[in-house]
C-alpha cells in the first residue's frame, strides 16, 4: 500500500462511520482498507450473495457448527442462494485448526467446481478458509505457505464474514494454523490469501456465546496495544492502531451487554487492529501466549489477557519504550486498564486457576522464544524474562 494510499485510506476512517451509530434499516458504511472492501450495517450479511454474483457461480462457504446451530449459516446460504448460486457448506471447522484438517478437506473438495469463498465465523474459521484458498488454487501442502509466498495461479473473489470481534483475521493475508503434532502456530501468508470483501455485521456478532465473546474482545484491544509499540510499527499502522483503541475500549462492556451499535464499534476496531498488525506484527504477549494455548489449552484471549498488562510493565521499564505508551495514557496507567478491563472480562486470578503448573515456566519460556511474533516485541526477552512474565500471572 503507498503512502497515498494509506493517506486516502485513514483520512476515510477517521470521518466516523453510520457504523458507530447503527440502527437497523440504515443504508450500509463503505470503505477501502489495504484493498479490501469493507461494508459495514446491521444485517449485512444477508448481501453476500449479491456480492459474489457476477463473480463467481459455486461459492465454498466455510463455517463452523456454532453457526449453524444459530442459524446465521441459514442467512447466508439463503442469501447465495436468492442471488442463483450453489454454495458448498463446509461447516466443520473447530478451535485452532491444524494444517492436517486443512489439506485433508482440501483434498476432500478438490474436484468440485468451487470458483469463489465466503468465511462466516471467527478467527479459526477465517484462517481456515483462507488456508483452503490458497490450497484449493495453488495446490501443495500448508507447510509450503509457512512465512509468505507469492502465488502464481489466479485466486477466487472471496467474502469474510467475522462472527467475533477479535482476531482481525478478515483483514490479514496470514492464515495462521496450527501444526498437528506439536500445536504449534503458523503464519502462512500470502497477498492473494488476503479477503476481497468484508462484511461487518452486529447481528452476527451478537450470537457469540459470552465466554468467546470476552476472549475476542481481549485478543482485539491486545493487538491494537501490541502493534502500536511493535519495532515494526509504520506512522500508517500506528493510526491505524490508535483509530482500534478508541473504537474498542470504551465499547466492550455495552457490547457484551448486547448493544448492536457497540458491536458494531468493536467489529470496526477489531479489524483495524487486524489491519495494523498486517504491517507492524505483534510482541511478546503473543510470543507467551502462544505456548499456553498450544501446551495447556487456555483459550488464546484469555492468555493474552492475563500476560499483556506484564508485558506493557516489562516494556515501561525502558525510558524509550516506555514513551511510545503515552498515546494510552502511558505503560503504568495502560497495565492498570488492562488488568480492569481483564477482571471485568471475567479473566481468572491466574495462570494456575487455569491448571498451568508453575514447574512448566521453564518449559512455556523456552516455547515462547522460539515465537515469531516476540522477535517484534520493542524490549527483546530472554528465556528468563519470559520465565518471570509467566511467574507473574501465575
Amino acid at each position: 500500500m503507498s503512502e497515498a494510499e494509506a493517506r486516502r485510506d485513514l483520512a476515510a476512517l477517521r470521518r466516523l462511520p453510520p457504523l458507530l451509530q447503527s440502527r437497523r434499516g440504515a443504508d450500509p458504511w463503505t470503505a477501502r482498507l489495504a484493498g479490501i472492501e469493507l461494508h459495514a450495517g446491521i444485517g449485512y450479511a444477508d448481501r453476500a450473495g449479491a456480492w459474489i454474483a457476477g463473480r463467481g457461480q459455486t461459492p465454498l462457504l466455510i463455517t463452523d457448527r456454532g453457526m449453524t446451530d444459530a442459524g446465521q449459516v441459514d442467512v447466508v446460504w439463503n442469501s447465495l442462494a436468492a442471488a442463483g448460486l450453489e454454495p458448498i457448506v463446509v461447516d466443520e471447522v473447530t478451535e485452532n485448526p491444524t494444517t492436517e484438517w486443512v489439506e485433508a478437506t482440501a483434498g476432500r473438495l478438490r474436484d468440485e467446481p468451487i470458483d469463489s469463498l465466503v468465511a462466516l465465523g471467527g478467527g479459526s474459521v477465517l484462517d481456515a478458509a483462507k488456508g483452503l484458498h490458497l490450497l484449493l488454487t495453488q495446490g501443495g501442502k500448508m507447510a509450503d505457505y509457512w512465512g509468505y509466498v507469492e502465488t502464481s495461479e489466479p485466486m477466487w473473489p472471496s467474502v469474510a464474514i467475522p462472527a467475533t470481534a477479535g482476531t482481525g483475521s478478515e483483514a490479514q493475508a496470514y492464515a495462521v494454523l496450527s501444526h498437528p503434532e506439536s500445536g504449534r502456530k503458523m503464519a502462512c501468508g500470502a497477498a492473494g490469501a488476503r479477503y476481497s470483501a468484508v462484511l461487518l455485521d452486529p447481528s452476527i456478532l451478537a450470537t457469540a456465546p459470552p465466554a468467546i465473546a470476552a476472549a475476542a474482545a481481549l485478543d482485539a484491544l491486545s493487538h491494537a496495544v501490541e502493534s502500536l509499540v511493535s519495532r515494526a510499527a509504520t506512522p500508517t499502522s500506528r493510526t491505524l492502531s490508535l483509530l482500534a483503541w478508541h473504537l474498542l475500549e470504551p465499547a466492550w462492556e455495552e457490547a457484551l451487554a448486547g448493544s448492536e451499535s457497540a458491536l458494531g464499534r468493536m467489529a470496526l476496531g477489531a479489524h483495524l487492529a487486524g489491519a495494523a498488525i498486517e504491517q507492524s506484527m505483534l510482541g511478546a504477549a503473543h510470543a507467551a501466549a502462544n505456548p499456553l494455548t498450544a501446551r495447556c489449552g487456555v483459550r488464546h484471549g484469555v492468555a493474552v489477557g492475563l500476560l499483556l498488562p506484564a508485558v506493557v510493565r516489562f516494556n515501561g521499564a525502558d525510558s524509550e519504550v516506555a514513551s511510545r505508551y503515552e498515546a494510552l495514557g502511558g505503560a503504568a496507567t495502560l497495565a492498570a486498564r488492562l488488568q480492569e478491563i481483564g477482571r471485568s472480562l471475567g479473566l481468572p486470578d491466574g495462570l494456575g486457576a487455569l491448571g498451568v503448573e508453575a514447574g512448566r515456566w521453564a518449559e512455556l519460556a523456552a516455547l515462547a522464544t522460539e515465537e515469531w511474533t516476540g522477535t517484534y516485541n520493542p524490549r527483546p526477552l530472554t528465556a528468563s524474562d519470559f520465565e518471570e512474565l509467566y511467574r507473574g500471572v501465575a
